[in-house]
C-alpha cells in the first residue's frame, strides 16, 4: 500500500477545491483511505492519518472513526505520537462518552513519567475533558505534581486542580496543604495558575473564603505580589504596553474583591495598594484602562473608604470622555449599579452622562438615558428634563416609551410647581404621545382635577394643542376630558397665568366634533369627546339644541361602545333631564390610593364619581375570550368558574351573545346584552338602565382596614402581590388590587395576568394599567379582581401569567390558598 500523503499536502490540495462540492468528495476520498489504513493495523502512519483526521475535524467534517486510534497513540511510548494522540482526545471525546474511560491508567502512567512534557501533556488532557470519575482516580497524582519544584508541571497542575475542583468540589481540601507555597513562587505563570485556583476555591467554599482571609493571610501576600508588580521596572518578558503582566494583576484584582467582600479586615489592608493602582497605572493604552477597570469594581465591592470609592468614580468619568465606545458603555454601566450607593460622587459627572445622549451608539445611548434617570433629584430637575425632553424630541422610536416612563415618574416625585409638573406631561404628551404607557391620561387627569387653580390654564393650553392636530391620541384624550370639565372656564377667558384666547361655545364644539369624525381618533378617545360634548350641555348655554342633536346622532353608530354612551346620554336629555345636571357636574378633587398604576381613585367627599366614563378610560383592546378558555383548559377540573371580562371598546354588535356565552351559567338578572365598558362600578347584578343604579353611597370601602395583603406568586424576579376591599352595598363582594413588579434588569413586555375560581364564586377580572412590568422595581403593574363570594366559603384561585422576558416567552400556572379570613368571612 503506497504511503498516505502528508498533513501539508492534504491542506494544499483541499485549498485549491473552487466549490464546496469538490471539497467534501476530496475529504471522502481520504476519509476512505485513513479508514483503509486504520483496518489495516498500519503503525507507521498511524499518527500521519490522526493528524489529518484532526484537520478534518475542524474543518466541520465527521472524524469519530479515529477515536479509538487516538487511545492507541497515548499508548504509545513515542512523544509525537502521544501529543497528537492527546490532542484527538481532547478534540474528539468528551465525559458524555464511554470510550474516554479507557484513557485513564494511561494518562495515570503518563502523569508519573520520567519526561515532564509527557507529564504535561496528561495534564492538559485531563484539565480538559476529564470526567468526575477520573478526577477522583487521579486527582491525587495531580496533587502531588503541585508541590514539585519544576515550575513548568506546577502551573499546568494548578490548571488541572481547577478543573477537578469543578468535577468533583469536595476534593478541594486535598489540595489546600498545596496552596500554601504557591504565591512565593517567582514564576509569572505559576503565580497566574495559583491565583486562579484560589479564586476557584474561594467561589465555591464558604469555608475555604474564611480560611484564608483568617489563617493563610492570603489579601497581605496578594498586596506584596500587587506591589512589586506594579513598582518593578521594565520586564520584557512580562510587558504589555509598557504595563507589566497586566493578566496576572487583573487575577489579583478579581481575588481581592472576592476576600474584600463583606470583611472590614481584609478591605482595610488592600485599600492603600488599591489607591496606588489607581493612581499609577497608565491609561493611554487599552490594557491599562482594564487594569483600572478591575480596580474600579475591586473598591466598589469592597468596605472600601469614601476617598477611595470617589477616586473609582473619578475613573469612571474618564472613561467617558474615552474614544472607545466599549470602554464608555462599560463606564455608563459600572455608574449606574453605583448611583445609589454613591449619588453625590456620581452628580458631579452629570454633564459627562448627559452629553452621552447625543451618542451615536444606541447602546451607550440606552445607558446613559437609565443614567440620566437615576441621577435626577429635587435640585437639578428643571436642568435634566430640559435635557431630557430634548433627548425624547430627537431620539429613536424604540427610546421614546421607557423615555416618557422615566420622564413621568421623575416628574411625580420631583416637581417644583403643579404648572412645570402639567406643562412637562403635556410636553412629552405632545411629543410621544403614542409611545407613553397606559396609565399616563388617568394620571395626567388626577394631577390636573387637584391642581384647581392651574384649571383655566390647563385647558387653554390643551385646547391649542390640538387644534388641528389629533394624531397624539393620549393628548386628545386628555383635551376632550379637561374641555368637557372646565369648558365654561375656556369661554369665559379666565386665564391669569398667560394672555387668554377669545374662544365661543361653536367653536369649542367644532373640535370636539372633528375629533369625533377624525380617521386618527380611536374608539376610546371618540368616547372621551362624546362625553365631553355631553358635558359642556351644562356648562354652556347657547349650544344645548346642537348637543342634543350631536348625541342623538351617535345613537346608531356602528361602534357599540359609542353607540351606548350616545343612546344613555339621549336618554339623560329626554327622560332624566331634571338629574342632568347634578350628574354632570365639575369632578371633585381626586386622591389616588396608589403610586405606580392610577387604577383606583377615591373621592374625598365620600360620593361616588357622577361621570365614571372618564376615571378610567375604556380599555385600548378587548381581552380575547379564547384567553379565559385556555386558562380553564389548563386549570382542569369542571368546577371552576370562568372569568368575566370587561366589555370591549369596540366589537360588532353581535359581542353581547358571545359574551353572555362565555359568562355560562353566572346569574345576569336584569343586565343588559353588553355592559358599558367604562363603568366604574362592576356590580354582578345591575340595574335594567345604568342611570337608574345611581348612588350617593360609596360602593367600597375607602381603605381596606383589618385586611392584610399577601403576596401570591414570587418567582423569576416577577411579584404579585394581592391587596384587599370589602364592599359597603354588598359583603359578599370582594375587591382584589393586584400589583406585580420586576426586580430584574430587564422589562417584562406583554404581561397578562388570568385567574380562575370554582363554580361557587363568581369573578370579574377588569383591565390591567399597563402591559409592562418595569426593571428594577421602577413600577408596578395594577388591576382589579371582583369576586362574588356568596355562600363565604374559603376563597381559591388559580392564576396563569405569561410575558415575555429577555426575548423569550414565559408562562407559569400557580394556585393561590392563603387568602386571609377577612377577605372571606
Amino acid at each position: 500500500m503506497p504511503a498516505p500523503i502528508r498533513l501539508r499536502e492534504l491542506i494544499r490540495t483541499i485549498r485549491t477545491a473552487r466549490t464546496q462540492a469538490e471539497e467534501r468528495e476530496m475529504i471522502q476520498k481520504e476519509c476512505a483511505a485513513i479508514r483503509s489504513s486504520f483496518r489495516e493495523e498500519d503503525n507507521t502512519y498511524r499518527c500521519r492519518n490522526v493528524a489529518k483526521l484532526l484537520y478534518m475535524h475542524m474543518l466541520g467534517y465527521p472524524a469519530h472513526f479515529g477515536q479509538l486510534e487516538c487511545l492507541k497513540l497515548i499508548a504509545s511510548q513515542k512523544f509525537t505520537d502521544k501529543r497528537i494522540g492527546y490532542l484527538g482526545a481532547m478534540l474528539l471525546l468528551d465525559e458524555r462518552q464511554d470510550v474516554h474511560l479507557l484513557m485513564t491508567n494511561c494518562i495515570k502512567n503518563d502523569l508519573n513519567h520520567s519526561t515532564q512534557y509527557v507529564q504535561g501533556l496528561a495534564l492538559c488532557t485531563l484539565g480538559c475533558m476529564g470526567s468526575s470519575e477520573m478526577c477522583r482516580d487521579l486527582a491525587g497524582e495531580v496533587e502531588k505534581l503541585l508541590k514539585t519544584s519544576n515550575s513548568y508541571l506546577r502551573k499546568k497542575a494548578a490548571l488541572c486542580a481547577v478543573h477537578v475542583i469543578r468535577k468533583v468540589p469536595e476534593l478541594m481540601e486535598m489540595f489546600l496543604p498545596a496552596t500554601k507555597n504557591l504565591l512565593n513562587e517567582k514564576n509569572h505563570g505559576v503565580l497566574h495558575t495559583s491565583v486562579v485556583l484560589l479564586t476557584e476555591m474561594c467561589e465555591r467554599s464558604p469555608d475555604m473564603l474564611a480560611h484564608f482571609r483568617k489563617n493563610e493571610k492570603l489579601v497581605p501576600q496578594l498586596v506584596r505580589i500587587l506591589k512589586n508588580l506594579i513598582m518593578s521596572g521594565y520586564s520584557p518578558e512580562h510587558d504589555v504596553s509598557g504595563i507589566s503582566d497586566p493578566f496576572l494583576q487583573v487575577r489579583i484584582l478579581r481575588l481581592l474583591r472576592i476576600l474584600g467582600r463583606n470583611d472590614d479586615d481584609s478591605s482595610e489592608a488592600m485599600n492603600d495598594i488599591l489607591a496606588q493602582v489607581a493612581t499609577n497605572t497608565e491609561t493611554s493604552k487599552n490594557v491599562g484602562n482594564a487594569i483600572l477597570y478591575e480596580t474600579v469594581l475591586t473598591i466598589m465591592d469592597i468596605k472600601s473608604e469614601s476617598g477611595l470609592r470617589v477616586l473609582a468614580i473619578n475613573i469612571l468619568g474618564r472613561f467617558l470622555l474615552n474614544n472607545d465606545k466599549n470602554i464608555r458603555y462599560v463606564a455608563l454601566t459600572s455608574l449606574l449599579k453605583t448611583v445609589q450607593t454613591d449619588h453625590n460622587a456620581v452628580q458631579r459627572h452629570r454633564s459627562t452622562i448627559v452629553d452621552c445622549l447625543k451618542d451615536l451608539d444606541v447602546s451607550i445611548k440606552r445607558r446613559a438615558m437609565e443614567l440620566s434617570f437615576a441621577l435626577v433629584n429635587g435640585n437639578n430637575i428643571r436642568g435634566m428634563m430640559k435635557e431630557l425632553l430634548y433627548f425624547l424630541d430627537s431620539c429613536e422610536p424604540e427610546f421614546k416609551a421607557d423615555c416618557a416612563s422615566g420622564i413621568f415618574l421623575a416628574a411625580e416625585k420631583y416637581a417644583p410647581s403643579k404648572r412645570w409638573h402639567i406643562d412637562t406631561i403635556m410636553r412629552v404628551l405632545t411629543t410621544a404621545g403614542s409611545y407613553v404607557r397606559d396609565d399616563a391620561v388617568p394620571n395626567l387627569i388626577q394631577l390636573i382635577t387637584n391642581s384647581v387653580e392651574m384649571h383655566a390654564y390647563t385647558v387653554q393650553r390643551l385646547y391649542k394643542a390640538i387644534l388641528g392636530d389629533y394624531s397624539q391620541q393620549p393628548l386628545v384624550q386628555v383635551a376632550a376630558w379637561c374641555i368637557g370639565e372646565y369648558g365654561d372656564l375656556l369661554v369665559s377667558g379666565q386665564c391669569e397665568e398667560e394672555e387668554p384666547i377669545q374662544v365661543t361655545e361653536d367653536e369649542v364644539l367644532d373640535i370636539l366634533e372633528s375629533v369625533l369624525i377624525s380617521n386618527m381618533s380611536t374608539s376610546v378617545t371618540r368616547g372621551y369627546a362624546l362625553t365631553a360634548i355631553m358635558k359642556l350641555s351644562t356648562r354652556f348655554t347657547c349650544t344645548v339644541n346642537r348637543i342634543k342633536k350631536v348625541v342623538s346622532i351617535y345613537g346608531s353608530s356602528i361602534d357599540v361602545e359609542l353607540q351606548q354612551r350616545a343612546v344613555e346620554y339621549n336618554a339623560l336629555f329626554k327622560k332624566y333631564d331634571h338629574m342632568r345636571s347634578a350628574l354632570l357636574e365639575r369632578m371633585p378633587v381626586m386622591e389616588k390610593v396608589t403610586t405606580n398604576g392610577p387604577t383606583e381613585i377615591v373621592q374625598t367627599n365620600g360620593e361616588t364619581d357622577p361621570t365614571p366614563l372618564e376615571t378610567k378610560p375604556p380599555p385600548s383592546g378587548p381581552q380575547p375570550t379564547s384567553q379565559a378558555n385556555d386558562l380553564l383548559d389548563l386549570l382542569g377540573g369542571n368546577d371552576i368558574t370562568p372569568v368575566i371580562p370587561t366589555a370591549p371598546t369596540s366589537k360588532p354588535a353581535s359581542a353581547g351573545g358571545e359574551l353572555l356565552d362565555l359568562l355560562g351559567d353566572i346569574n345576569l338578572t336584569g343586565a343588559p346584552a353588553a355592559a358599558p365598558a367604562s363603568a366604574s362600578v362592576p356590580q354582578i347584578s345591575q340595574p335594567p338602565f345604568l342611570l337608574d343604579g345611581l348612588s350617593s353611597q360609596p360602593l367600597f370601602n375607602d381603605i381596606a382596614t383589618g385586611i392584610p395583603s399577601i403576596t401570591a406568586y414570587s418567582k423569576n424576579g416577577l411579584k404579585i402581590e394581592f391587596t384587599f376591599e370589602r364592599s359597603n352595598t354588598n359583603p359578599s363582594v370582594t375587591v382584589i388590587t393586584i400589583q406585580a413588579s420586576n426586580s430584574t434588569e430587564l422589562d417584562m413586555t406583554d404581561f397578562v395576568f388570568q385567574a380562575a375560581v370554582p363554580k361557587t364564586f363568581q369573578l370579574q377580572l377588569l383591565s390591567p394599567s399597563s402591559s409592562i412590568v418595569p426593571a428594577f422595581n421602577t413600577g408596578t403593574i395594577t388591576q382589579v379582581i371582583k369576586v362574588l363570594n356568596p355562600q363565604k366559603q374559603q376563597l381559591r384561585m388559580r392564576i396563569k401569567l405569561t410575558y415575555n422576558h429577555k426575548g423569550s416567552a414565559m408562562q407559569d400556572l400557580a394556585e393561590v390558598n392563603n387568602f386571609p379570613p377577612q377577605s372571606w368571612q
